[in-house]
This record gives structure tokens, sequence and C-alpha cells, in this order.
């Protein structure tokens, strides 16, 4: 039955790459690739010979018409990326939006992907995690998305290339202070590296060091913000302690103590309320 496999290739060592992508690529009538010269290594190395069809942002909306018309006409198509789970920050997330408008059966061979391999060896929390993908190159367009997420007590998790990282380490620490930072480099590869450090620190360093490779930036969420207790919040508790019957006065010296506020400003309020 004809479908759209989404496949997931290797970030960088091809012994990841699983049973299943291999089996698949070999099943499909055709693969559709970002790069074909760069997919082509990939399929020749597992002895692959499969048709391929060059599919990027510069032309996804015609080449996407023609691959739909031949997964409805009973051909199967596997789609992949250079490197790593193809749909994710790429222009594979159009074809499937237009097969599912479509109808059409899409599968997903899961493979490995820079961000979850990343947030796993940061050292920092892992509980809850947002991607934001490249920072635009755009000044204002990067600021916006800078300020957007500054509050954001998510770990946050950013893709680089080599020669924007100190401008982007620089804007990071502008934005959102000296945060801790872990900075991967050429993950599953030969020179794989993990750098934990802060965000000054990190502008420090490669300021001396010129970086290489493609790099995953993963860096701490802002700090919890208590909800500030305010005289009308305290004021609030008082009543509530009274409507369960407590005495005024004793209500009043309970929630000062806890809050700090003053009982005799909180009792001439509750007094002001009847």
């Amino acid at each position: 039955m004809s479908k759209l496999y989404i496949i997931g290739t290797p970030i960088g060592n091809l012994s990841d790459m699983t049973f299943r992508a291999v089996e698949t690529l070999k099943s499909v009538d055709f693969v559709c690739a970002e790069d074909t010269r760069v997919s082509a290594k990939l399929l020749n190395y597992f002895e692959i010979k499969k048709p391929m069809v060059s599919y990027h942002r510069h032309n996804c909306e015609e080449v996407g018409q023609q691959i739909l018309a031949r997964i409805i006409g009973g051909e199967s198509c596997g789609i992949i990326t250079d490197a790593g789970m193809p749909c994710i920050s790429d222009p594979g997330e159009d074809l499937v939006k237009l097969c599912a408008e479509n109808g059409v059966k899409i599968e997903v061979v899961p493979g490995p992907t820079a961000v979850a391999s990343a947030v796993a060896i940061s050292g920092l929390s892992t509980k809850r995690f947002c991607f934001e993908g490249f920072l635009s190159t755009t000044k204002r367009l990067r600021n916006e998305h800078l300020a957007s997420v500054k509050n954001d007590t998510r770990t946050l998790v950013f893709y680089e290339a080599p020669h924007k990282l100190i401008y982007t380490l620089k804007d990071m620490l502008e934005y959102f202070g000296d945060r801790k930072i872990s900075i991967c480099r050429e993950l599953t590869k030969i020179h794989e590296e993990v750098l934990r450090m802060t965000l000054s620190e990190a502008v420090e360093y490669y300021s001396e060091v010129t970086p290489k490779g493609e790099f995953v930036l993963v860096i701490e969420g802002a700090e919890e913000k208590q909800e500030e207790e305010t005289m009308e919040s305290a004021f609030e508790q008082v009543k509530a302690l009274v409507e369960k019957g407590m005495r005024g006065a004793d209500a009043c010296k309970q929630i000062a103590k806890a809050t700090g506020f003053s009982k005799g400003e909180l009792y001439s309020m509750l007094l002001e309320d009847k």
C-alpha cells in the first residue's frame, strides 16, 4: 500500500542507522531528500539503490504536489534529511501536512535526533524542555524571539551554526542573564564535545576559540517566580478564616504572622469590610 515514510537517519555516526530504517528504504519506490548528494552517500553505504527526488525549501510547493501525486498513484515514498529526523525544522513538515490533508497514510520510522540527545547529555533539567530551532539572522526577529522566551522556566534548546555562535551567545547573555548552558558539538561524531558552563564563560571561551562543527545549545530555564504576597491577598485569607468561624482578632494574628503584614492593619480592614 502506498505511504509516505518519515525515516530517521544518523546525525553523524552511521552505526546509529536502525535495521528498520534500512529495510524501509529498501522497500519504498523512491526517496525524497533535501540534498540528494548527501543522502546518496548514505544510501550507497547501505547498498540501497533507489530513485531520488530533490525536495527542499526552494521547490517544496511544486515538488510536494508531484510527490503527492505519485503516492496517490500507488507509489511509496521515503523522506529523509541530511542528518537526523526529517520534518523537524525542515521543509519535510510541509510534505507531511500536504499528505495528511489529502488522506495519504504516513508512517514514522524513528531515528536519532540531536534535540533529545543534547538534552539527555546536558546535565540540565529534562523534566520540561522547549525546542526553539534556529534564531533568525534578522536582528529584529532574533531579538523578538529571545525576548519571547526569556521568562520561560523550561530548559531551552537551540540549533546554531559555527559562524554565528559567538553572536548568539552574546545575545543570549544579554536577554537571559548569566545562566547555565551546555554546548553540544558534533554529537555522535569523532570530535563530539559537550561544554557545561555559564553564558558569560561561553562568550569568553569562544572569543578565543574558533567554533567548528554544528552546535546544539541547551540553556537553563528562567527561575520560577514566587507569587508576591499583597495586603489584599492577606486580607482575603483573613476573611476565609473568619467565614470558617475563627474570631477576627485571631484570624488577623495568624495571617499577620504568616505573611509579615501588620495585624492592626488587617484588623482595621476587617472592621471596614463589615
